[in-house]
């Protein structure tokens, strides 16, 4: 480890622009590790829990109020809003700040912060954690500890910035994993994109006679229905063509088990074993 690089995140002052289940569950896991931890939210019922908890020292609903005085702006908005503040992020802060978000998908971000001014080091990120349930008031300072925090560093992302990142997962209990921003687009469109379509497939064709059957396997698969719709639909867009691929593998996936097990009753069970030993070892690499 380069020591000239060593202090950055203890010294940094920090604004976490988005307070909701991620960004405040990030600033209540970072409370006392850096230099100054700094908030901006629109919602003012946000604010008002915010300062009830002791969250950060600063918050405001203005981003003029607290963006210029940190050298570490993380985006923790939802995906449009990280896309607006990047736009922002000129007119707001006139010297040198690691720009780093923590949206869900990155290759959009990712040539967003691109066209950022040279002044500022950006680096795409998204801990792969969360909860259904959204809001300050669900936010957790464990979140994130074992968690993989997967960061998409761009062509022009300093080894400075790279030090943060790693900094940053290290005092928030995370895993770090570096790939790129397609990478990482097509394997979270299979791991989380998918789950959270098929959750919505089965809740959606299940009929309402059949809500007193519903035991601990449709409410564990269909959890992730239930997180806000809002956030569901950008996530799911701003990855369509990723996802697409991941629908098709699982279409077929769906067919050959159908045709198993109408065609090979005999076989069904050894296709069963087989598959969870796929599932065993997809596990163990997680």
């Amino acid at each position: 480890m380069d020591t000239e690089f060593e202090p950055i995140f203890a010294s940094s002052k920090i604004a976490i622009w988005g307070l909701g289940l991620m960004g405040g569950s990030l600033a209540l896991g970072l409370r006392g590790r850096c230099a100054s931890l700094m908030a901006v939210d629109h919602a003012p019922q946000t604010l008002s829990l915010a300062r009830q908890m002791n969250v950060v020292e600063q918050i405001s609903q203005h981003p003029e109020e607290i963006i210029p005085y940190a050298d570490v702006i993380i985006l923790a908005t939802p995906m449009q809003g990280i896309l607006q503040s990047l736009g922002r992020l000129p007119e707001l802060h006139p010297g040198k700040a690691i720009v780093l978000d923590i949206g869900s998908t990155k290759r959009q971000i990712v040539s967003a912060m691109d066209e950022l001014p040279p002044r500022f080091d950006p680096i795409g990120g998204h801990p792969i954690c969360g909860k259904e349930t959204s809001g300050l008031e669900n936010a957790q300072a464990d979140l994130f500890v074992g968690a993989p925090f997967v960061f998409t560093p761009l062509a022009r992302t300093s080894a400075r910035a790279r030090m943060f990142a790693e900094q940053l997962a290290g005092s928030l209990g995370s895993k770090p994993l570096w790939m790129d921003s397609l990478a990482h687009d097509q394997w979270i469109a299979a791991t989380s994109h998918l789950s959270h379509l098929i959750s919505l497939a089965l809740a959606s064709a299940t009929p309402l006679e059949a809500a007193q059957l519903i035991g601990p396997s449709f409410r564990s698969m269909t959890r992730i229905a239930n997180s806000p719709p809002t956030l569901m639909r950008e996530m799911l867009k701003t990855n369509r063509d990723c996802l697409r691929q991941a629908l098709g593998r699982f279409r077929q996936q769906l067919d050959w088990l159908e045709q198993e097990l109408f065609h090979n009753e005999e076989g069904f069970e050894e296709t069963i074993r087989q598959i969870s030993e796929h599932l065993k070892t997809l596990l163990n690499n997680s």
